[in-house]
C-alpha cells in the first residue's frame, strides 16, 4: 500500500484487547475460541451463533448457526444445511475449517432496512502526533439471503442519516448515535494504541440490534476506502485528507 500502519489479522486477539478494557467491553458481543465444549457452550446460550475465522477477510467463510428443533440449522453463503445433533454440527464445522482458527460468536438480530439487515462502519483515523478522529461513518446493507453484509458478499453502502430514517430512527435518535458511534470509535483507537504503536486507521463494524443497542463486531486494521470513493465522493474525500497525513495515497 506504500505507507506503513501497524495490521493485526487476528480477530481474537483484538477482541481480547477490547474486552480487556472498561470502556470497550460493554459493546463486545460474547466471543469464543472454537472448540467442542466452546460450541456446546455457545449453541445452549444463544439462538444464533457466527463461526468465523481468526483471520478472515472480507465476510468470507462465515456460517451462521441457528437451532432448529431438536437440531441445527448451518447458513454459509447460499447454501442451508441441517445437523440433527451438536456432534454432527461440529464435524460439519470441522470439515470447514480445514484445521484453521476459528472464532463462535454470539449472533446479534442486526437492524433491518426495507427487509434487508444492515451494519455500520466507522473509520477512525490518526496522523503520527494527532489524536485520533472518527472521520466516517457509512451503511453496510446485506444482500437478501446471505449471512454478512459485507460489500465483497453483494452487499451495498448507504448513507448513515438516511438508512437510520429508513430503518424508522427520529432526528434526535439519529443524532444521538452519531454522536455515541464516533466517541466509540475514538476509545477503540485509544485502546488499540496502548497495546501497539503506529496504529493510524482503523475500520469498526458496528451493529445496531433490535432494541438500538450498538455492538462491535470486530475491528479491521486495513481498512479499504474504495468502496467509499464509488459511494460517496465527499466522505471519501475527507477520509483521504487523513489518510495523505500517514502516507497513503488511496
Amino acid at each position: 500500500m506504500g505507507y506503513r500502519s501497524t495490521s493485526i489479522k487476528s480477530k481474537w486477539v483484538k477482541t481480547k484487547w477490547l474486552l480487556a478494557s472498561n470502556t470497550t467491553r460493554r459493546y463486545v458481543p460474547k466471543t469464543r475460541l472454537f472448540n467442542r465444549s466452546n460450541l456446546s457452550s455457545m449453541i445452549s446460550q444463544y439462538s444464533t451463533v457466527y463461526f468465523k475465522p481468526t483471520g478472515g477477510t472480507g465476510g468470507q467463510n462465515i456460517i451462521r448457526i441457528r437451532r432448529q428443533g431438536s437440531g441445527y440449522q448451518a447458513h454459509y453463503n447460499y447454501s442451508k444445511s441441517k445437523l440433527s445433533s451438536l456432534d454432527s454440527l461440529y464435524k460439519h464445522l470441522r470439515r470447514h475449517s480445514r484445521g484453521r482458527s476459528y472464532l463462535l460468536q454470539r449472533g446479534i438480530k442486526l437492524a433491518t432496512c426495507e427487509g434487508r439487515s444492515f451494519d455500520i462502519r466507522v473509520v477512525v483515523q490518526k496522523s503520527k502526533r494527532g489524536p485520533w478522529k472518527s472521520t466516517a461513518l457509512l451503511m453496510k446493507i446485506g444482500k437478501r439471503g446471505k449471512v454478512t453484509t459485507n460489500y465483497h458478499q453483494g452487499g451495498k453502502l448507504g448513507g448513515f442519516r438516511s438508512t437510520l430514517a429508513s430503518a424508522g430512527y427520529g432526528k434526535t435518535v439519529i443524532n444521538r448515535k452519531e454522536a455515541q458511534l464516533k466517541r466509540l470509535g475514538r476509545s477503540v483507537g485509544k485502546v488499540f494504541s496502548r497495546r501497539v504503536g503506529g496504529f493510524h486507521e482503523l475500520g469498526l463494524d458496528v451493529a445496531l440490534d433490535n432494541k438500538r443497542r450498538i455492538w462491535i463486531i470486530e475491528v479491521n486494521t486495513r481498512p479499504h476506502f474504495t468502496a467509499i470513493k464509488h459511494s460517496n465522493r465527499s466522505m471519501h474525500r475527507r477520509v483521504m485528507y487523513y489518510a495523505k497525513k500517514y502516507g497513503r495515497k488511496k
